[in-house]
C-alpha cells in the first residue's frame, strides 16, 4: 500500500485506529463482493458498528448469551481428555484409521500477538507425531495492506501427512441435515482459516495442497449434545475469498472512485455522513442484514429499487433498476430501451398470468 492511499484510508476512518479483522468480518466480506461502498469501508478499517449507531441504523444482529454459553459447553466437551474424542471423529469421518496416540497441543494463552503467531508457526511446521491435534493456533492474513491476526476457535488436525481444519459448531444436525444459513457460514469462515494456514505453510516451502480443501465440521447431532462429524468442500468460498482479498489490495484503483472529501469518521455530523455514504456506491441484498453492521442503512436507501427484493429478482431483471419501472413495463405503460426488451416481454407475461388468475380465468 502507498503512502498516499493510508494517508487516504486514514482520513476517511478519522481519528480513530483502524478497526481489525477476524475470521468472521472477513467472511462476510465474501458475502457481497460487488459492494464498494463496503469494501471502501473495510479496506479503512473503519469501524462499522458505531458509524451504523452515529447515522441512526444500529446493526441488530449478533450472537446471544445462550447461544454463546451453549457453544463453550459443546466445544469443551467435544475438546475433553486431551481430544481423543475429536480425534477419533475426525479419523472416522476421513475414512482413516483412527491412531492409538495423537499429540495435542493448545496454542492459546497470553503471549502477545507475535509470540503466539510464531509459537503456532514452530508448532505446525516441525516435525512431530503422525497424528495431532492443534488447538487454538494463531494465523495471519493480509487485508487491505494490513496484516491481521486471526485467533480462530478451532483445531487444526494433522492426519495421514495432510492438515484439516476442524470447525466445533453448536447449531443441531437434524435427521442429517442442519440449517443451510449456518452452514454456508461455517464454510465461508473455515475457508479464511484454510486460506491462512495454507499461507503459514507455503512460508516454509510446503505445497498449499498440503492443507486439505475438506473442512470437518462437528455439530450435535439432533437436540442432545452427541457430536457428529461432516465434511464441507470450501474450494469455492476459497476463490471468492482471494478475489476479495485481492480487490481489497487494490485500493488504490477504488478510492479513485469516492469522492475526494469522504469521510466515515464515526464522530462526525451524522447528515454529512450519511450524505457522504450515499455517494458511494452500495449493492444492497436482504441477505445483508445477517452480515453488515451498515444494512440497515442501505435497506432504507434501496427501498423502491429491485435489488431490495433479493439478487435473484434483480438478476432476472436486468437493467431495469426501480421497482416502478418494472410495473411501468409490465403494464405497457413504458416502451422498453433495447436492453430491457426481455425483461420487459416477461413481465407482460407475468402482468397477462396474474390478471388472468385475480379473474379467475384458466390457464
Amino acid at each position: 500500500m502507498t503512502s498516499s492511499t493510508a494517508q487516504r484510508l486514514a482520513a476517511i476512518r478519522g481519528d480513530l485506529p483502524p478497526k481489525r479483522h477476524n475470521a468472521r468480518t472477513l467472511a462476510a466480506l465474501t458475502g457481497n463482493p460487488g459492494c464498494a461502498r463496503r469494501a471502501v469501508l473495510d479496506g479503512a478499517g473503519v469501524d462499522k458498528p458505531r458509524l451504523a449507531e452515529a447515522i441512526g441504523f444500529p446493526a441488530r444482529f449478533g450472537q446471544s448469551r445462550f447461544a454463546i454459553t451453549r457453544g463453550n459447553a459443546f466445544e469443551a466437551q467435544v475438546k475433553a481428555d486431551g481430544g481423543a474424542e475429536l480425534l477419533r471423529l475426525v479419523a472416522e469421518r476421513l475414512g482413516v484409521p483412527v491412531p492409538e496416540r495423537a499429540g495435542w497441543t493448545d496454542l492459546g494463552g497470553a503471549d502477545d500477538l507475535p509470540d503466539r503467531h510464531e509459537r503456532s508457526r514452530r508448532a505446525l511446521t516441525s516435525q512431530g507425531p503422525e497424528a495431532a491435534l492443534f488447538d487454538h493456533p494463531l494465523l495471519g492474513l493480509e487485508v487491505a495492506g494490513q496484516r491481521v491476526h486471526l485467533e480462530p476457535d478451532l483445531v487444526a488436525a494433522r492426519l495421514g501427512g495432510r492438515f484439516y481444519v476442524v470447525e466445533i459448531k453448536s447449531f443441531p444436525v437434524v435427521d442429517g441435515q442442519a440449517d443451510p444459513a449456518k452452514v454456508a457460514a461455517a464454510a465461508i469462515q473455515s475457508a479464511v482459516y484454510v486460506l491462512a494456514l495454507r499461507e503459514l505453510l507455503a512460508a516454509e516451502g510446503h505445497p498449499e495442497e498440503l492443507v486439505s480443501h475438506d473442512v470437518v465440521l462437528i455439530c450435535p447431532r439432533d437436540f442432545g449434545n452427541r457430536p457428529v462429524a461432516s465434511l464441507l468442500d470450501v474450494r469455492k468460498q476459497l476463490l471468492v475469498l482471494r478475489r476479495q482479498l485481492d480487490r481489497m489490495a487494490k485500493l488504490d484503483a477504488l478510492l479513485d472512485t469516492v469522492p475526494a472529501d469522504f469521510t466515515a469518521d464515526p464522530t462526525a455530523d451524522p447528515a454529512t455522513l450519511a450524505a457522504g455514504l450515499r455517494r458511494v456506491p452500495a449493492r444492497y441484498a436482504p441477505e445483508c442484514l445477517a452480515s453488515c453492521e451498515l444494512a440497515y442503512f442501505c435497506r432504507n436507501e434501496a427501498g423502491g429499487h429491485t435489488g431490495a427484493l433479493g439478487r435473484p429478482v434483480r438478476e432476472a431483471l436486468g437493467g431495469v433498476a426501480t421497482v416502478a419501472e418494472v410495473l411501468a413495463l409490465a403494464t405497457g405503460e413504458r416502451a422498453p430501451e433495447p436492453e430491457q426488451e426481455e425483461a420487459a416481454a416477461l413481465l407482460r407475461a407475468a402482468a397477462r398470468l396474474r390478471a388472468d388468475a385475480l379473474a379467475g380465468n384458466p390457464a
